[in-house]
């Protein structure tokens, strides 16, 4: 399942509507008819996003806005503003009581889908740190201390240093923040934690044609800028640059002529759930290293990842999704250490550890549960997406080889793997250890059958 999505409009037509458009991109659709449904709705299913028409009985845009902002389990929660016509007062209004989001009508489906990815990836972000963050309270971690709010750091990058200037000249005075700006040189440059924008507004053109995109997807590619707030403009309001934008990263997108007030009211959203972001990455990263990391590879040990877990389960149970869990084990490893020694067996585990890490999602669980055993847990992921998981794990451990950099030499290592996914198998009531057992046996089938291969639990007759 892609996410749930709650529409909350007073025309049950064009609800309906708006449900065939997202069920066909497998989003599980609620609905609601007014206000008061809405928030029975999102406190009942805790939806990834919610769609909210202007006249929704109850006080609209606003209201809603400001009831899901006053409880805070409900603050997080996307949402996107559906307005009656293109007007630029309405929009602004929208993003003033708290959307996330503005479309009119007639929608676009394209942008309608673009939009729902956007926002549904970055409540998968939140949710992430969420758990982790749960689990940390339950390990006896305090929640983190309440720090000075800093100044937000703002790049605008532009065509021209000329436009840059304009640009900030009319953000100067408007917000309390550190605005400079810079060349798209300059935007990659910068690479240290204190150096680093925090926000990032972009021409969608630069130099040329649309090389701003490149300019976003070069961002979401580094470290030190992953995680920044990235809008842009888009001066055409061409729909196919502004969906191209969101799949490759950007947060938002302003459409047609630079609007000072727009991005204020954008920044004032998005700015500070960075920054909030940023600081419980911090505060996790401290309390969680050295109690619940592995000291050679640096991924999570057995005792977080049975914690972990269980935030997974709980979750995966109270919204209906399918996750899938896996367990890992190197081929023959004794031999790789009977041949080259312990010393080279650390650094496959190592490479072992890097590769798997670079090819799961940031919402993926990875942790070592000792020796040369590892265990994988996806979440939201059924049996057809689990296969594609698998497989590429497998093959990106034993279709190259480790190069040893201490002695030089190539260790050809494979990758066994047994996969339980939940869902399917008649697990209602199971515990994690038994998932964890029913995967180790089939990993157990895997080595049994030669070794190299996925196996998944078979699913009861």
């Amino acid at each position: 399942m892609a996410g749930r999505i709650l529409i909350a409009d007073d025309v049950a037509t064009n609800r309906i509507i708006l449900k065939v458009k997202l069920a066909a991109s497998r989003y599980e659709v609620l609905q609601a008819g007014s206000v008061e449904t809405l928030l029975q709705q999102a406190r009942a299913s805790h939806p990834d996003l919610i769609i909210i028409a202007q006249s929704l009985p109850g006080g609209g845009i606003k209201a809603a806005c400001a009831a899901l902002q006053a409880d805070p389990e409900l603050a997080h929660i996307a949402t996107i503003a559906i307005t009656p016509s293109h007007n630029r007062e309405d929009r602004l209004a929208a993003l003033r009581a708290g959307a996330d989001e503005v479309l009119s009508k007639p929608m676009d489906e394209d942008i309608l889908h673009a939009f729902a990815r956007n926002l549904v990836r970055t409540r998968a972000t939140f949710n992430e740190l969420t758990r982790k963050q749960l689990v940390a309270r339950e390990f006896g971690f305090s929640d983190m201390a309440a720090e000075f709010t800093r100044q937000t750091r703002i790049a605008l990058v532009s065509n021209s240093r000329e436009t840059g200037f304009i640009w900030r000249a009319g953000l100067v005075g408007r917000v309390a923040d550190q605005i400079k700006v810079m060349t798209k040189a300059e935007a990659l440059d910068t690479e240290t934690e204190h150096e680093t924008p925090d926000v990032f507004v972009v021409s969608a053109s630069l130099a040329h044609g649309n090389d701003g995109l490149h300019l976003v997807s070069e961002l979401r590619s580094r470290p030190a800028k992953r995680h920044s707030v990235v809008i842009v403009h888009n001066p055409t309001g061409d729909e196919t640059l502004t969906i191209m934008a969101l799949d490759m990263g950007a947060n938002a997108v302003l459409s047609g002529d630079f609007d000072n007030k727009e991005l204020m009211l954008r920044l004032r959203r998005l700015a500070p759930r960075k920054l909030e972001a940023d600081a419980l990455r911090k505060s996790l990263d401290q309390q969680l290293s050295l109690a619940m990391k592995d000291p050679l590879t640096g991924l999570h040990n057995r005792r977080y990842a049975q914690a972990y877990l269980s935030k997974i389960v709980q979750t995966a149970h109270a919204q209906r999704q399918p996750f899938t869990l896996m367990v890992l084990d190197l081929d023959r490893f004794k031999r790789v250490n009977d041949r080259y020694g312990h010393a080279i067996g650390d650094e496959v585990l190592v490479e072992i550890a890097a590769r798997l890490k670079a090819n799961l999602r940031d919402v993926d669980l990875l942790a070592r549960l000792g020796g040369e055993e590892f265990l994988v847990a996806l979440p939201e992921t059924n049996h057809s997406e689990a296969v594609y998981a698998a497989e590429r794990l497998r093959r990106v451990v034993g279709d190259r080889p480790i190069q040893s950099t201490s002695r030089g030499v190539e260790v050809p290592v494979t990758l066994s793997i047994g996969v339980f996914v939940s869902g399917e198998n008649h697990d209602a009531g199971m515990r994690i250890e038994q998932m964890i057992d029913r995967a180790d046996r089939a990993l157990y089938a895997s080595k049994t059958e030669g070794r190299n291969q996925v196996t998944f639990v078979k699913t009861a007759a």
